[in-house]
């Protein structure tokens, strides 16, 4: 977690993110997901890339990527149109259900662990401070 405590005067509780490395090379994880939900959302790539604020490059690339990486498209494209140049296809709609799904199951399975990990946490610290100390010589 990046943040110590909330505004509240109650810690945080350490969270799990996934990322799914495919043997094929691909990948998926919380930034292509984000990136799909505002496809959907905005109806174009381009529109998603302003709603993430995002390179419509950068946006265009991993949407690409998505499409190649799977037998089937996760992003419908439609140059040209007006009313919308994109839009998730069934396959992507699956893919984002199995995506939470797993991000939902593993959650539950390493809650114990976390909470574990979250009671051991030095609320002190500064991610932002640097170490004063020299970094080791090799040796």
């Amino acid at each position: 977690m990046r943040n110590a405590k909330t505004s509240g005067s109650k810690p945080e509780e350490a969270s799990l993110s996934v990322e799914l490395r495919l043997p094929n090379g691909g990948w998926f994880g919380e930034e292509e997901l984000a990136l799909v939900e505002a496809i959907r959302a905005e109806r174009s790539i381009i529109g998603a890339s302003r709603a993430l604020g995002l390179s419509y490059r950068k946006c265009w690339l991993v949407a690409d990527m998505l499409n190649r990486c799977f037998e089937s498209p996760v992003i419908l494209t439609y140059p040209g149109r007006r009313s919308g140049g994109a839009e998730i296809s069934q396959f992507g709609d699956r893919l984002v259900a199995l995506y939470k799904s797993i991000g939902r199951h593993a959650a539950g399975s390493a809650k114990k662990s976390l909470d574990e990990i979250t009671a051991s946490l030095d609320w002190t610290f500064d991610p932002k401070a640097r170490a004063a100390a020299p970094a080791c010589e090799p040796g």
